[in-house]
């Protein structure tokens, strides 16, 4: 409500008469007000008002070819200005003009010529009870954030202002899993006081994106909203890459695990996205809201994806899925996994001196299975355990097949997941690994997540100091995604940060992706952190990040994934930081 009354507000006026304009300006400048579009010609009205968008207008009901009451008129028609605070201008005391400016929708009245003072009075109440009306018809009573009508208002505009810039926009819908369990179990004034916090969370995530990419233009400008229920929406306008909008939402997923205290319960909610892009999926707002609400839905059927992006066909066959988990079973008992080892790069002396370990399903028929595919359902089905238990031993033995062969201190990554991670006897499993082996423990790295260290920071904090006195090294993979606090990360004992490759992409090009390597990079030299950059594919990026404090590149540019055979030769064969793979 303060916007429009500390003298923010765009004031429009519509008379034929420009020294009327000029005498209204001046009333008006001396109360402070600095915001002003004079229309002569009436015909231009309706356009300069849905170009410009005025909090209010002050329009004459006499002019040429096109009255105020055709003007008026119009703008009622018009769903986006059926409330817009429209004061007349007329030295007309025909009363039969007045009632009909009334009845097309004249919020009040002002005789010519204009008295300073009325003037000044007037225009402040009626911006007040705007601001008023705005508050009760445009934000949500619970949450505080932006009600639906309001969303689909600010869709609208963005969609003009990215088809004409050639830009997509993104919507997501975010639903919470088993909201109505938490309703039923502990009341629905349990239920309101979680819905508010997790807008809070929301909001969080998008003042911090819009702070941190200094958005300061209105129609670019990332909007969060309540959309009904237990479901959120978040309009991400001007959206180059689909990765931007996915980023947000791993953002809004890793902020939404985090435990709510509410009335002095912890409580942990899970959240599912759906994300919709136009023009793809529809030119509408309505239509995207509608295609990201079913989306999302799509999502909590399919308890393995946390995000999906709109598809009309569907992403996954059930009975596929069915049938790949059956034979997920047997595929380590059968050798069908293997490892690969994407290279990483010194950026200082340009050669090879670790490798991230990552596993593939070589299934007898379908060939070549994505993680992407199988990694979700060995998380379901409880297979993750013994896959990452393999993973953890295979990969320690080629490294330790690696000394002994003379290629030198290669490091070797191994991914940890989320179930892992929370085994009580994980310590084991890697002290084991390494006895195993015979390994020196500082040549194997353990990646996990930002999102997964940041659930539960103090049994992370436990667990990885317990880990580090194995001698291995720590990392934090996909870092940038999950906004973890500076004091936080402060107090895990880690060894390296690798920056998430979503923000790799758009550079050098995007300033603002380049600003937030750059600020990664040099906070993790502030925590005397090592810096991995992942998803270097281009030249123009690699001379970037000649310039930066980087560390270790990672990426196409170099070296797809390698078999370990490959990967040695690869080694041997002395390939630098200018050989391009």
């Amino acid at each position: 409500m303060s916007e429009l009354t500390d003298n923010n507000a765009l004031i429009m006026m519509v008379d034929d008469e420009p020294i009327m304009m000029e005498i209204v300006q001046a009333h008006l400048e001396e109360a402070g007000y600095s915001r002003f579009i004079s229309v002569e010609d009436s015909k231009k009205a309706f356009d300069v008002l849905t170009h410009q968008r005025p909090d209010i207008l002050f329009l004459d009901l006499v002019m040429p070819e096109v009255s105020g009451f055709d003007v008026l008129e119009r703008i009622r028609a018009h769903r986006e200005f059926a409330y817009l605070p429209v004061i007349v201008l007329t030295s007309s005391s025909d009363s039969f003009s007045k009632l009909r400016a009334l009845e097309l929708g004249a919020t009040d009245f002002l005789s010519k010529p204009v008295d300073a003072s009325e003037l000044k009075l007037r225009l402040r109440n009626t911006l007040t009870l705007k601001a008023y009306v705005d508050q009760l018809s445009s934000f949500d009573a619970l949450t505080k954030l932006a009600n639906r009508k309001s969303l689909r208002e600010k869709m609208d505009w963005a969609l003009k202002y990215d088809q004409i810039n050639d830009n997509r926009t993104a919507l997501l819908s975010i639903g919470l899993d088993r909201f109505g369990q938490v309703n039923e179990s502990f009341g629905i004034q349990f239920g309101d006081a979680l819905l508010f916090q997790v807008a809070q969370r929301i909001k969080g995530v998008v003042d911090s994106r819009n702070k941190l990419l200094h958005v300061d233009l209105h129609e670019a400008e990332i909007y969060p909203a309540r959309l009904a229920g237990d479901e959120f929406g978040v309009l991400v306008p001007s959206v180059r890459e689909r990765n931007h909008a996915a980023s947000i939402a791993r953002q809004i997923i890793s902020e939404i695990s985090k435990p709510f205290d509410i009335n002095g319960n912890e409580l942990f909610v899970n959240s599912r996205i759906g994300i919709t892009i136009s023009p793809d999926d529809g030119l509408l707002g309505d239509d995207l809201i509608n295609t990201a609400s079913t989306a999302m839905r799509q999502s909590k059927t399919d308890s393995v994806e946390l995000i999906r992006f709109y598809s009309q066909t569907n992403s996954q066959d059930l009975k596929e899925k069915i049938e790949l988990e059956t034979a997920l079973h047997k595929a380590l008992e059968n050798n069908e996994l293997i490892l690969l080892y994407q290279p990483k790069v010194d950026i200082m002396t340009g050669r090879v001196s670790a490798a991230e370990a990552l596993v593939r399903w070589l299934h007898p028929e379908k060939g070549m299975i994505s993680p992407v595919v199988f990694i979700p359902l060995a998380e379901e089905s409880g297979l993750i355990l013994d896959i990452g238990d393999w993973v953890l031993n295979e990969a320690c033995r080629q490294a330790r097949e690696w000394e002994l062969s003379g290629l030198g201190n290669i490091k070797v990554s191994v991914n940890v997941s989320g179930q892992q991670f929370k085994e009580v006897n994980y310590k084991e499993h890697v002290k084991t690994a390494l006895k195993t082996t015979g390994l020196t423990p500082s040549l194997l790295m353990l990646e996990l997540t930002e999102s997964l260290a940041m659930q539960d920071v103090e049994a992370s904090v436990t667990l990885l100091s317990s880990l580090k006195e194995l001698g291995i090294g720590l990392s934090i993979d996909d870092f940038g995604t999950g906004y973890s606090s500076l004091s936080y990360l402060k107090r895990f004992p880690l060894d390296e940060l690798k920056v998430d490759r979503s923000f790799i992409i758009g550079i050098p090009d995007n300033e603002d992706e380049v600003q937030i390597v750059l600020a990664i990079i040099a906070m993790a030299k502030a925590l005397r952190l090592s810096v991995v950059i992942e998803g270097v594919e281009t030249t123009e990026q690699l001379t970037l990040l000649r310039t930066t404090q980087s560390d270790l590149i990672q990426g196409f540019y170099f070296s797809r994934p390698l078999t370990a055979k490959d990967f040695k030769a690869f080694v041997e064969g002395g390939s630098s930081i200018n050989h391009q793979g």
